[in-house]
């Protein structure tokens, strides 16, 4: 069965996580790096189609393969859309053993307590329902902290576990993400919150659960330990967070075990208007640049 192997691939294949799910608020800034400007499309659809076009020209090129991009998180639009004829997690799957994930948050809320929960996600399960259906292995959910905030990390936790909960019973694994802002002015502070709170989460899962973790790079190396260790997690991967690529990479490489799950940071370079040969060698350095970050200390 799919699933069992993309479990073994996730839990514990070399690589990274390519996060191609820039929604709504994100994809102006991501087409504008990719060379669109806002002035050359009007109106969601044209927008979307743009942002399909670049994502299908990521996932079929030659370097973007489950040799060193072990899974995709999507957006909700890719994982219905189409790459070379048929939907985009089988293509993903069989044609080039990348295991899809997708994107199902809607957003964020106002600022509250330091953090900005996720809004309501009233078509959750009809959205997992279809995820099961297309072959799809887990979702993905961002929150965010912006302050060390006791009260709000409890919140965000608790929301996200909760979410988690509910995705799970549909047979997907969710990755849950409560991003520590890296602007946050005690960011050490308030990892060492959430930290504790995840653990608490953990403690809380039905048996035979297991959850993995996309998390900002934190400012002690391998903070995170307790979790990469802990038996009910996938996996612990990492957000790059506006951090550069350079940055990021040297970050990720001082916590032993956590892989790559960057979005910014492996398409900074591409441009629409590169040629093929110059597109597929601009995403084939990136993709080497985060797979070494990500494998040198899978093996220390």
């Amino acid at each position: 069965m799919a699933n069992d192997k993309m479990m073994t691939q996730m839990s514990s294949k070399d690589g990274f996580i390519a996060a191609l799910d820039q929604s709504g608020g994100s994809t102006p800034g991501a087409l504008r790096l990719y060379g669109i400007p806002d002035s050359e499309y009007s109106g969601d659809a044209e927008m979307f189609r743009l942002m399909h076009e670049m994502r299908v020209r990521i996932i079929t090129a030659p370097a973007f393969n489950g040799s060193k991009v072990i899974a995709a998180i999507l957006f909700e639009r890719t994982m219905d859309g189409e790459a070379k004829g048929k939907p985009v997690p089988t293509y993903l799957w069989e044609e080039r053993g990348v295991v899809p994930i997708v994107k199902v948050d809607k957003g964020l809320e106002a600022a509250k307590d330091g953090v900005r929960l996720m809004k309501a996600m009233p078509d959750l399960d009809a959205l997992c329902a279809r995820a099961t259906k297309l072959g799809v292995f887990g979702t993905k959910m961002r929150s965010v902290i912006d302050l060390a905030s006791k009260d709000g990390i409890a919140a965000i936790a608790r929301q996200q576990f909760a979410f988690g909960e509910q995705i799970a019973r549909h047979g997907l694994v969710p990755i849950l993400e409560p991003e520590v802002s890296i602007n946050s002015p005690d960011k050490g502070g308030a990892e060492t919150i959430l930290l504790a709170e995840l653990m608490k989460g953990l403690d809380a899962l039905p048996a035979g659960r297991k959850v993995m973790f996309k998390l900002t790079l934190p400012e002690v190396p391998d903070f995170y330990a307790p979790l990469v260790k802990d038996e009910r997690v996938v996996r612990v991967v990492a957000l790059s967070g506006g951090y550069t690529r350079a940055e990021a990479c040297r970050r990720l490489a001082q916590n032993h075990s956590v892989i790559a799950s960057f979005s910014r940071a492996l398409t900074q370079d591409l441009r629409r208007s590169m040629s093929d040969a110059e597109f597929n060698k601009a995403l084939a350095e990136a993709i080497d640049e985060i797979y070494q970050a990500s494998a040198e200390k899978v093996a220390a």
